[in-house]
């Protein structure tokens, strides 16, 4: 069985996320999602969730094809949720470059057995939580 690993912060669950979902579990048989704590948010989005982890967990894990939900790591860049979890693909969303980057030197070097596939925007200039928040 392949086991599909995504990153997100998911502060609110649109249909850009439903779609990455969807994408992901194409890819695999189990789908697990790393819910970024709030120091995620911090770093890369320059702002704090709205809503708490146990609230964003919460969507994602109550969303179709998802078939488990954690926090991510408390330290950024740790990828202890990779050793735990063992996925044989990571998918990543077309704006996550920069975990791209970082993700393919961590592999490289700790498991390059692990695929990183970079997945498919959509609509991207309606649904992405940047665009939805400043309507």
């Amino acid at each position: 069985m392949k086991k599909v690993l995504i990153f997100g912060i998911f502060d609110g669950v649109h249909p850009g996320h439903i779609d990455f979902l969807r994408q992901a579990k194409e890819h695999g048989d189990i789908l697990v999602v790393a819910v970024g704590r709030p120091s995620a948010s911090k770093k890369f989005k320059d702002k704090l969730p709205k809503h708490s982890l146990a609230e964003r967990i919460k969507f994602v894990q109550d969303a179709e094809h998802v078939d488990k939900a954690v926090p991510g790591d408390r330290e950024q860049g740790s990828y202890e949720i990779i050793l735990r979890e063992k996925p044989d693909i990571i998918c990543l969303g077309y704006d996550q470059k920069e975990l791209g980057k970082n993700l393919k030197h961590w592999t490289k070097k700790n498991n390059p057995a692990i695929v990183i596939q970079t997945l498919k925007p959509y609509v991207p200039k309606k649904y992405h939580t940047s665009v939805i928040d400043s309507m």
